[in-house]
């Protein structure tokens, strides 16, 4: 007999039905996956279009392209994995969500960056390695291995969700490089020295300010009978101290040296200040109106200095780390002669591509590092992660003034670690806070609350072990790793270029 045909049913259709559907959802997360590289590396690709039309006529044209392509590679990674410290604390704290702390960081980023970057850029670019003691055309190869070491290693420790220091990474490829090609004799030591005690001090002054800020809130606001009406009083403050400082900074960057006198910026300060004071004012009155004497109704109050606060990190962060990108792209245009300003000082297009880099970084692969950070390294509320950005940005913008190259990611762990081991100290020693529990408990007519053995203190408090054992070790190999891959890279390059 000859075989019977296949009857399709109705049952058979669903079946394959079913598995087309699952082909399908299947293939659209895997897309998914690749549209962030993808538009990533439309980006790099429209970097080298946007440097060769300033120096396609120049000598070095092609080196410079490639340069600026590694610079922005090299800035999408810093804006993916510097982020963190930025908003971090913002969104850990539930007073933004994700998307609106992108958008901030983006735009706060590239006005810090353009406006604030110039002087660490120079430091970066030309103070690390003597520029003047080291060929032209070496410093270019110099500057180029140390770009892609440092722009790898970043790469490498962003998919291993570890929040590494960028300026760790192209401090020490510049380095690598530099000793590779030229030998120890151009290394700027003295300078090195100068960036190295800047790393190991700027962690601890982040944390002391970081500290003060949150005995002030404890002092002022937390423990005080009325807690709303107190904050009524000392938020809009908050707000004028940080406007003003802001302000201060930005007339000392935006005016030419020796323009204006300290005192003159600071009273400029002041006076900015009391001006943010008046419009936080009513804002913050309103806000209040209505709200139960109880610590959650802080997390309203404070949710506006936050976001001020992350808005100025990412301000500071975009002045201070762009350098690690385009500092050494600097050096090689000013090293073949193109582009245009001083020695040094970085053309507008070059600061442009680092800082437009970073925020495409922060956008398209930020998100990862920020929820380590914000969430899992340690329990954020508003009134913390207020203390921990302002005192990052303030530390930052400091530092980028002086022109030095310091770690963002130093600066907003050790400004954790401050609240941290001081919430312990004040939960131990203050008789405010003693006192305040006190007369909450006579005031209900129960006995006072036992304080938590050692361990719920740890458990509570401090930032978890695991995540800053983690983080350290990356900060310990970075240097070394990112220099010997940096001196690696350079010989290829001879080998095959040169």
């Amino acid at each position: 007999m000859p075989p019977r045909p296949a009857v399709l049913t109705k049952r058979t259709l669903d079946k394959d039905l079913a598995k087309i559907t699952h082909a399908e959802d299947v293939a659209k997360h895997v897309l998914r996956r690749l549209v962030a590289p993808g538009l990533g590396l439309i980006f790099v690709g429209l970097t080298m279009i946007f440097a060769g039309v300033y120096v396609f006529d120049r000598p070095g044209a092609v080196l410079v392209v490639a340069a600026a392509a590694l610079a922005g590679y090299m800035a999408m990674n810093i804006g993916a994995n510097d982020v963190t410290n930025n908003v971090g604390a913002a969104v850990g704290a539930r007073a933004m969500t994700m998307g609106q702390a992108l958008v901030i960081a983006a735009i706060f980023e590239v006005l810090g960056a353009t406006i604030g970057g110039g002087e660490v850029v120079k430091t970066i670019s030309s103070n690390i390695v003597d520029s003047v003691r080291v060929p032209q055309a070496m410093l270019g190869w110099i500057m180029m291995a140390a770009l892609m070491a440092a722009a790898l290693w970043i790469n490498l420790a962003t998919w291993m969700n570890a929040p590494v220091s960028t300026t760790h990474a192209i401090v020490g490829s510049v380095i690598g490089a530099g000793i590779s090609a030229v030998g120890t004799e151009p290394v700027n030591w003295r300078v090195m020295l100068e960036i190295t005690s800047s790393w190991i001090t700027s962690p601890l002054i982040g944390g002391l300010i970081a500290a003060g800020l949150l005995y002030l809130i404890k002092t002022l606001i937390i423990y005080r009978d009325d807690k709303v009406e107190a904050a009524r009083r000392w938020v809009p403050v908050l707000v004028a101290v940080m406007a003003g400082g802001f302000m201060a900074y930005m007339v000392l960057q935006l005016s030419p040296p020796g323009r204006f006198p300290s005192f003159t910026i600071i009273l400029i300060g002041i006076g900015i200040g009391l001006v943010g004071w008046l419009a936080a004012r009513p804002l913050v009155l309103a806000q209040a109106r209505d709200l139960e004497n109880r610590n959650s109704s802080l997390r309203v109050l404070f949710r506006l200095p936050l976001i001020g606060s992350a808005a100025l990190l990412s301000f500071a962060h975009g002045a201070n780390d762009v350098s690690n990108a385009v500092g050494p792209l600097s050096a090689i245009v000013h090293s073949v002669g193109s582009g245009s300003g001083s020695a040094g000082h970085p053309p507008l297009w070059v600061m442009l591509i680092g800082a437009l880099g970073i925020s495409v970084g922060l956008l398209l692969f930020g998100p990862r590092l920020i929820r380590l950070v914000g969430e899992e390294i340690t329990k954020l509320n508003p009134m913390r992660a207020y203390c921990v950005a302002l005192s990052t940005a303030f530390t930052v913008i400091v530092a980028s003034w002086l022109g030095l190259p310091v770690s963002t990611t130093h600066i907003a762990v050790g400004a954790v670690f401050g609240v941290g081991f001081f919430r312990e100290w004040y939960t131990r020693h203050s008789k405010r806070r003693i006192a305040y529990i006190r007369r909450k408990a006579e005031s209900f007519h129960i006995d006072e609350p036992e304080e938590p053995n050692i361990h719920e203190r740890r458990r509570r408090y401090l930032v978890r072990r695991s995540h800053f054992m983690t983080i350290i070790a990356a900060w310990i190999v970075t240097v070394p790793v990112s220099g010997a891959l940096a001196a690696a890279i350079y010989w290829a390059m001879f080998a095959l270029f040169v």
